[in-house]
Order: structure tokens, then sequence, then C-alpha cells
């Protein structure tokens, strides 16, 4: 397994487990996180509290990788949520 796919599946257990397992080792403090569905959330202190509190009143049931796509520095993942 690439590193590229380990900080992935780390982010993806993250929402899991609804623990922080290191998100200061996966985002720089200027991230710019942009959900599927359009919303943004623009360094990682944002990030941290956009995830604090959806993780209070949801939970991720389930989230499997079915593939990643590799073109230079760039990855996607296939994923059923």
């Amino acid at each position: 397994m690439n590193e590229r796919e380990k900080i992935i599946r780390l982010w993806f257990d993250m929402w899991l487990k609804q623990q922080d397992l290191g998100m200061d080792k996966i985002f720089t403090e200027d991230v710019v996180y942009t959900e599927s569905w359009c919303p943004k959330y623009e360094n990682l202190k944002t990030v941290k509290h956009w995830f604090n509190e959806w993780n209070t009143r949801g939970k991720v049931i389930i989230w499997d990788i079915k593939q990643f796509f590799h073109k230079e520095n760039q990855t996607v993942v296939e994923w059923y949520f």
C-alpha cells in the first residue's frame, strides 16, 4: 500500500472510530477541505471543529474504499458511504 493510500485510510478510520487519530499529520495548517457535495472548510482548526461537531450528532457506520486511482501527485478514491 502506498503512502497516499495509508493517509486516506487513516482519514476514513477517524470517521469510523469518531476519533482524531492524527489530523495534524495528514493536513497542513492551511488545508482547504472540500466535501463531495461542495461544503468547504479552510484551515486545520476549522476542519477539526467540523469533524468534532459532526461526530456529536452523527456516526459513520460504513465507509468502504472500492478502489484508488493515482495520476502523478493526485489520488482519487471510489468509495461506498
